[in-house]
């Protein structure tokens, strides 16, 4: 069994002007960066241009990078416990899963998948929830004696996340000149999936395999992706233009949000989903032989359309479909079938 705590997620802003982070210059002379957006501009807009010009700079940032650092986002500051519950099958995609038995990557071959987790498996182990009426898959829940308060806990930030996840494809729509809630009732079913993410201590030699790392470079499948880091770091972002990954730096009082494979599809690839990794923060001497990497905690929201969506090309996103509709279930079932 392990526990997990993250205290304190989100902090209120103290109204601090921050700065762009994870930045590197790109090979065509364009500086590739990762930018912290007030989302309170967009959520709280004086007017419908200040309205526009939040959602404006939002897409802006997802065509360019995919990736944000919101900052006034609105998510209170909260404690998670984790215990220790089977992940059960990617159809429900929920329970305890434990370190090795995933393995994220950009292949779909699922000899080649296999191979990759008999010889470097992502060093991490997480517990994970859905929506907790579905009829078909179930919750993995402890006792309430084991852990008291967590299931209500747990279901009361998935709805927060939930929330935020509206908002924020809200933002994309009136950037995208689709009328503000033209994916409402495209997300209204809450197909996400809420994991708690646990990175433990680990001897530096060991992540010094070939291609192992904390979590293998990766996109999301769904639309969006809500990241609640801790200060230990290890999140890098890779530069598309020129393959390099550059370190995702912790910034206080934001959440990272990226594009997924689904609204980039859906997007006819106008917004990015961008190769992410998590790799070994600075390590600690412990002898004169061995150094240990620090254990990481980190919350990710997984966003996702409703799956009996159909995902196809989106209004002024270019002339020719890249890609065919796609059932958004059948496409997030078969990636996480792969995956594990």
């Amino acid at each position: 069994m392990f526990t997990f705590t993250v205290k304190s997620l989100v902090v209120a802003s103290k109204g601090v002007r921050l700065r762009t982070l994870a930045t590197a210059a790109a090979a065509n002379g364009k500086a590739f960066s990762i930018p912290v957006i007030n989302f309170s501009k967009f959520k709280q807009a004086q007017s419908a241009a200040e309205k526009q010009e939040t959602a404006e700079e939002i897409v802006t940032a997802f065509k360019e990078s995919g990736f944000v650092y919101l900052s006034n986002h609105g998510i209170p500051r909260g404690t998670v416990h984790v215990h220790s519950l089977a992940w059960e099958d990617p159809r429900a995609n929920r329970g305890y899963v434990q370190i090795g038995r995933e393995r994220v990557t950009q292949s779909s071959d699922p000899d080649e998948i296999a191979a990759l987790r008999e010889k470097a498996p992502d060093y991490k182990e997480s517990m994970e929830i859905g929506r907790d009426w579905d009829s078909e898959w179930k919750n993995q829940w402890p006792k309430e004696s084991d852990a008291p308060l967590y299931k209500q806990t747990m279901l009361d930030f998935f709805q927060t996340c939930h929330k935020l996840h509206v908002d924020v494809m809200r933002s994309i729509a009136l950037g995208l000149d689709l009328g503000e809630q033209f994916f409402d009732d495209k997300i209204n079913e809450q197909c996400h999936n809420l994991r708690l993410l646990s990175y433990p201590p680990i001897k530096s030699s060991l992540l010094e395999k070939d291609g192992q790392a904390r979590a293998g470079a990766h996109s999301d499948y769904g639309t969006l992706t809500l990241l609640f880091q801790d200060s230990v770091g290890g999140l890098e972002v890779q530069n598309p233009h020129t393959k390099s990954f550059i370190p995702a730096t912790p910034v206080p009082d934001t959440i990272v949000v990226n594009i997924g494979d689904l609204l980039s599809r859906w997007s006819n690839d106008v917004l990015r989903s961008t190769l992410h990794r998590v790799v070994a923060p600075t390590s600690k001497q412990v002898n004169d032989k061995e150094k240990v990497t620090p254990h990481r905690q980190s919350i990710a929201f997984f966003c996702n359309p409703n799956f009996s969506a159909e995902v196809t090309c989106l209004p002024n996103c270019g002339p020719h479909a890249k890609y065919p509709p796609v059932n958004a279930g059948d496409y997030i079932v078969g990636r996480l079938t792969a995956t594990y």
